[in-house]
Parts: structure tokens; C-alpha cells; sequence
């Protein structure tokens, strides 16, 4: 039987992991095509803000692989009773920036573990601390919070129903066309083989979406260098948390407060729906 404690997997909780990676001139070039021109302006020989999504992704054989896409066995993580994992939010400190040509280490903690029953099922939320360095010291702590959820009823749609937010004054905005091309490009830099991103069969009819799904750190991406392009240097913390799915073939915007909300930003769809916020802070 699962644990079922507010604490569950405590055995987990303090293990650690350590990967490396390198930030080649390959990489920055393809991240650069994928999003540019939303990008904030980089020094000489520095890589564009959000380049480490793309680092230290989990590899499995193919013979290893879920019917979602993903890894269905990953020795660095809980075996958490539930098949669906997503990306819920995080936060990212920035100390420096990386350079192109960067050997990069991470260190990647488990934080906490929660078993939580919510109005959508069961749902398991593991926290991890990275720890990103390089030959010049660390350039980046990131908590990084992912959700497991229980399979889904086929026939109902993966896109809870939310009213549109109310209406929220923005100083700055990008309007990013979110066609399937973009999120397979996304999905082949990150190493990312989840179906919901780019198997329309797949997405539609198993997991209930109303169409392919917007990755979460890539609209994190857009939001984190919105705001250090309005700002003029990268915020401190960078704290987001996604609140319903982007679905791909529609415009969304991403968008950044006015006045005391400068340091709120996030991303809404045509209907005003508002799938991630995020909040800066230089504290």
C-alpha cells in the first residue's frame, strides 16, 4: 500500500544527484532560434536567461520509456503511485550568468515530498533543489516543484474548466504564436519525450486535452526574460507557478504588471485565461 502521510517517502527526502552538461555553442544557437526575438539581451559569450531547462535532462533506452514518453523508471526519483507527472512551478535564483562554453554541474536534492487529495483526485507533490555551478561557482538555485496526478477518464477534457481572470493592466507584453513546430522544437532541446507536447492522437484521446500542450518552462522561459528585458538585468528570484494548460495553435501572451504590479508577469490565452504567473523580486 502506498504511504498516505502528510510526510510520505521520508526515506527520499535529503537524497541527492549529480549531473553535468555542457552549454555549447549548438545548444545556445538552437535556443536562440527557438525563442528570439523574446529574449532578454545577453552580454559577449553569455547564454540567453532560461538555458538551463535544457540541461541535465533524465535519459532512458527506449525500451524504458512509459506510454506517456516519459522514463517509467527513474532511480533519482520517489516511486510515487501515480502516472501523470507535470511541471507545477518553481523558483529560480540568479547569481550570475552562464557563458557559452560553460561545463556545468548540478546538484539536485529531494526537498519534500506531500500526498494531498484535491477536487481533481489524488495528488503528490515532490520538491527538488538544484544547484547549478560551473568553474566560477554556483550561477543558479532553483527549486523545481513537480506534480503526479491519477491517469485520466477518457472522454473528459484535461483542461479544467476556469473562468477568465479578471482584467489585469500590463506594461509590456509578447504575443507568441504557439504552433505545434515551436513545441517540438522545445521538446527536442530539453530531451522531452512527453506525448502530450507533440501526439495529437495521443494527447486528445488518452490524456483529454483539448489539444497539444504548451510546456510549462517554456512559457517560464518567456516570462523570466520578458521581465529582464523590461527591467534591464535579470531579477534576482524569479518565482512562477502554472495555473491551467496552454493549449498549442493559439496565441498566447505573455505579459508583465504596470506600476506597484512591475513585478508580476504572466501568461494568458485569447479568452483571458491566465495559465502561469510569476513574480521578481530582488531580495
Amino acid at each position: 500500500m502506498p504511504d498516505t502521510s502528510d510526510k510520505p517517502f521520508t526515506e527520499w527526502i535529503g537524497r541527492q544527484t549529480r549531473s553535468q552538461d555542457v552549454i555549447t555553442p549548438r545548444l545556445d544557437a538552437g535556443f536562440r532560434a527557438i525563442f528570439e526575438p523574446y529574449l532578454a539581451r545577453s552580454g559577449p559569450g553569455e547564454a540567453p536567461l532560461g538555458i538551463h531547462w535544457c540541461l541535465c535532462p533524465a535519459i532512458a533506452p527506449m525500451d524504458e520509456l512509459g506510454p506517456d514518453g516519459h522514463p517509467a523508471r527513474n532511480r533519482d526519483m520517489p516511486p510515487i503511485p501515480l502516472p501523470r507527472r507535470m511541471w507545477a512551478g518553481g523558483e529560480v535564483e540568479t547569481l550570475a550568468p552562464f557563458r557559452i562554453g560553460d561545463q556545468v554541474t548540478r546538484i539536485s536534492t529531494i526537498a519534500d515530498i506531500t500526498h494531498k487529495e484535491g477536487r481533481s483526485g489524488e495528488l503528490w507533490f515532490v520538491s527538488i533543489n538544484h544547484e547549478y555551478a560551473t568553474g566560477r561557482g554556483t550561477v543558479i538555485r532553483e527549486r523545481q516543484d513537480i506534480v503526479y496526478r491519477e491517469a485520466a477518464t477518457p472522454g473528459l477534457a484535461g483542461t479544467a474548466s476556469m473562468p477568465p481572470a479578471p482584467s489585469r493592466t500590463s506594461s509590456s507584453t509578447w504575443t507568441v504564436d504557439t504552433s505545434p513546430v515551436l513545441l517540438f522544437r522545445y521538446s527536442a532541446i530539453t530531451f522531452n519525450g512527453h506525448r502530450i507536447h507533440y501526439d495529437h492522437p495521443y494527447v486528445t484521446g488518452v490524456e483529454g486535452y483539448d489539444g497539444l500542450v504548451v510546456h510549462g518552462p517554456l512559457q517560464a522561459t518567456l516570462l523570466l526574460n520578458l521581465a529582464a528585458a523590461t527591467a534591464g538585468a535579470a531579477p534576482r528570484r524569479f518565482a512562477y507557478r502554472g495555473l491551467s494548460p496552454a493549449i498549442a495553435g493559439k496565441d498566447i501572451r505573455a505579459c508583465r504588471g504596470s506600476g506597484t504590479e512591475a513585478g508580476k508577469l504572466w501568461t494568458q490565452g485569447p479568452s483571458g485565461q491566465i495559465h502561469m504567473e510569476a513574480t521578481t523580486s530582488e531580495a
